[in-house]
């Protein structure tokens, strides 16, 4: 299995969600990065400065341009060896001041050739730390510590379960947005792929009954964290906001659907990731089988799975998936792996958002996606040239002899696109995203829709409005994640306005006020949609003609 982010987002929905009644903010953003009056000192780190209370002992941070940092707390105990497949546990109490100065580990996960592709590891400035089942590691930017009861923002990563980490990349930083803002900001790691969500309970029975859902049980755990310990930061548990963006999308769909997640959260934005429903059990289960084979392992010997290398039991599982693709394909399943299991209990087998009376029925959400989630031309510079005819052929992968009528609806749709842009477009369709949002705009709380377009100034203009660019826009870190943006006024002049709504909507679940245009709530009749470009404009549906032709 070679389950990436490019995979899961040609595979699973792209969307995102919000709702509610809006306070513009008073701040007034400023440039990120201008020197402070008489060059002053910025960063203070010391025995007596940035030290908060914890449940479990308490820990010593740094401030740097007034923001409270804290990195790398644990929520939960090491995952290794009997605590394998089981959900998460407490950590162990400390009695000295711990030191929260530097990233926790990040995940298992193929580490091998992470930085080979040169254009990517330049683009995304990819962060990696050491790598441990010992990961259950969550950060906190505050701009104080006090007992204001500031909103609280949990950054969830993306990497379509398998990959990523909660410092990936630059833009994921909350330093930025709690200043802005004044809000705490928390990201955090948790247990991905297979030893996040390999489901034994059908042939290790009741002691393994999470097993498939671990890795969300672990994020359960961090915001059981964030209830219990985030009034010592500044921030009030009873206004927690969960994003995620790609997996990290997909992330905060699962947890609208998993009972152990009721009150943890209040309001939900998925961005350019959504999902409707978990992995099949039968198919989860049978994989779980599959991968106790392929160990040389009978029904009673699941222990020893615990104690196997976890990167030995990586391959172990990625070769079980590939012995399992034909039961994917007889299941109908868009795609195998490992990623949180509809079993029912830990997670709803019924689909997310079909429950008018559930608790996410009460959530308010954003859901927004980009234009160009794929760009073909991004580092083919060739492909700038494609014609219409040669686009038509190059769907037929994806659209089979459907693929001439799509391409048609997308130009006639787009008439000022190029072929490149129209090929882009499709790749990168919103069907999925709007699948989500007319799912959750029958429940109760309201529901906003976005669509990212700024076309960043790099390699040419071929980048295009990417998968993961609109990021460090609702954070206020474009300035930060220059490689995204190129930094300066033009994309921070959106990012003021992107990061302002979305802490509107995270303060009160309503984005408005922030500076973008009035942002009408969603619904399936009129498909309101806020593009997102250096002129943002509120359109109906504006591609709904285009996407009919997917069905």
């Amino acid at each position: 299995m070679k389950a990436n982010r490019r995979s899961f987002i040609q595979t699973l929905g792209l969307s995102a969600a919000t709702a509610g009644v809006s306070t513009p903010l008073a701040s007034s953003a400023q440039p990120i990065n201008v020197q402070p009056k008489e060059d002053e000192q910025i960063l203070f780190v010391g025995d007596n400065i940035a030290v908060a209370n914890t449940a479990y002992g308490r820990v010593r941070g740094f401030i740097l341009r007034g923001v409270h940092t804290f990195l790398g707390i644990p929520y939960g105990a090491d995952t290794s060896g009997a605590n394998r497949f089981m959900p998460p546990q407490k950590p162990t109490s400390w009695t000295e001041v711990r030191p929260a100065v530097w990233w926790g580990n990040t995940a298992p996960q193929i580490m091998e050739k992470r930085y080979a592709d040169q254009y990517a590891s330049f683009v995304d400035h990819w962060n990696y730390d050491d790598v441990s089942e010992d990961c259950l590691r969550i950060n906190v930017w505050t701009p104080a510590l006090d007992t204001k009861k500031r909103p609280v923002v949990v950054w969830l990563h993306g990497g379509g379960f398998v990959n990523g980490n909660g410092i990936e990349q630059d833009g994921y930083h909350g330093e930025n947005l709690s200043r802005m803002g004044n809000v705490v900001f928390c990201s955090l790691n948790h247990r991905l792929g297979a030893l996040g969500f390999t489901s034994i309970a059908g042939v290790g029975g009741e002691k393994f009954a999470a097993s498939g859902n671990v890795g969300m049980l672990d994020i359960v755990a961090a915001l059981e964290w964030v209830r219990d310990n985030i009034a010592n930061f500044g921030g009030d548990a009873s206004n927690v906001t969960i994003i995620g963006q790609s997996g990290g999308g997909a992330k905060v769909c699962t947890l609208m659907a998993m009972p152990s997640a009721k009150g943890l959260f209040h309001k939900a934005v998925a961005l350019s990731g959504s999902s409707l429903g978990g992995v099949n059990k039968e198919y989860a289960e049978k994989l779980g089988a599959m991968v106790l084979k392929e160990a040389g392992l009978g029904a009673n010997e699941i222990d020893k799975l615990q104690q196997i290398p976890w990167r030995e039991y990586i391959d172990i599982a990625n070769r079980a998936v590939a012995k399992m693709a034909e039961e994917a394909k007889r299941l109908n399943l868009t795609r195998g792996g490992f990623s949180p299991v509809a079993d029912g209990t830990f997670l709803s087998a019924t689909p997310f958002y079909s429950d008018s009376a559930h608790f996410s029925a009460d959530i308010p959400m954003i859901i927004s996606t980009t234009f160009n989630e794929q760009s073909p031309s991004r580092v083919d510079s060739a492909l700038e040239k494609v014609s219409m005819n040669d686009v038509k052929e190059k769907l037929k992968v994806r659209f089979g002899e459907k693929s001439g009528e799509v391409a048609d609806a997308y130009s006639k749709t787009f008439p000022d696109k190029k072929p490149v842009e129209i090929w882009s477009m499709i790749l990168s369709n919103r069907k999925n995203a709007i699948a989500t949002a007319d799912a959750k705009v029958k429940q109760k709380a309201p529901v906003y829709v976005a669509w990212f377009g700024w076309q960043p100034p790099l390699f040419d203009g071929r980048m295009r409005a990417f998968h993961c660019d609109d990021i460090c826009f609702w954070f206020y870190n474009t300035d930060l994640m220059l490689t995204h943006t190129g930094g300066g006024a033009r994309p921070r002049r959106l990012a003021e306005k992107m990061a302002k709504s979305f802490v509107n909507f995270a303060r009160t679940g309503n984005p408005n006020g922030g500076g973008l245009p009035n942002w009408p709530q969603y619904t399936t009749g009129k498909g309101e949609t806020m593009i997102l470009d250096d002129v943002p404009v509120v359109k109906n549906d504006p591609d709904r003609d285009a996407r009919k032709s997917l069905a």
